[in-house]
């Protein structure tokens, strides 16, 4: 029996519960990382970059919650984390990298996306409040040439912040349904667009 693409990204088979659970995080990931907002107004980089770094925030974000919940929300942050991998896979495949490049491409962001949750956790666990901006001006705006503005860099900072708070705050059953509760964007929305 062959794999659904859909199940295969989404946790392995499409009608399963758990999969289903990793869709929903992954989807909601996903679309509060493609919320306009950060690219129009944090200046963070509408680019194949700043989109996975806004992706990797936010799976983070989700996984810091799940950390120590329980063997159920430790599969279920595996779960996440392999379904991002692949969806990375995915993603370079239908750029055009050919097969050689696509493994070499996958391992060097699945080694990334390591790094950002170690400086992530560091930094939210460091009492001065500025380390968490240097973890973001080094990942989010790591590509920015021309200089990130402070401002932004706060605000985002300051976005994060309130996601673990929300999340932390939120009831581990609802995430564990694959419901994340984001903070209200920085522009005061709750919602995308």
């Amino acid at each position: 029996m062959s794999e659904s693409l859909l199940g295969r990204l989404f946790g392995r088979f499409s009608g399963d519960r758990r999969g289903a659970r990793v869709a929903g995080l992954f989807t909601a990931i996903v679309e509060r990382g493609r919320a306009p907002v950060f690219y129009r107004d944090l200046g963070v980089p509408d680019t194949l970059d700043g989109r996975f770094e806004m992706v990797a925030l936010h799976a983070f974000l989700v996984m810091r919650r799940l950390k120590g919940q329980g063997a159920e929300a430790g599969s279920l942050s595996r779960r996440l984390y392999e379904t991002m991998i692949d969806n990375f896979e995915k993603s370079l495949m239908e750029m055009g990298v050919g097969d050689t490049g696509i493994g070499r491409r996958v391992k060097t962001m699945a080694r990334g996306m390591a790094g950002r949750i170690r400086a992530y956790d560091e930094a939210l666990a460091d009492s001065d409040e500025r380390r968490l901006e240097v973890a973001l001006d080094n990942n989010v705006y790591g590509t920015v040439v021309a200089g990130v503005d402070p401002a932004a860099l706060v605000a985002l900072a300051a976005y994060v912040r309130a996601c673990v708070a929300t999340l932390d705050g939120q009831a581990l059953e609802a995430l564990m349904e694959g419901q994340p509760d984001f903070a209200a964007l920085p522009n005061g929305e709750t919602r995308n667009g």
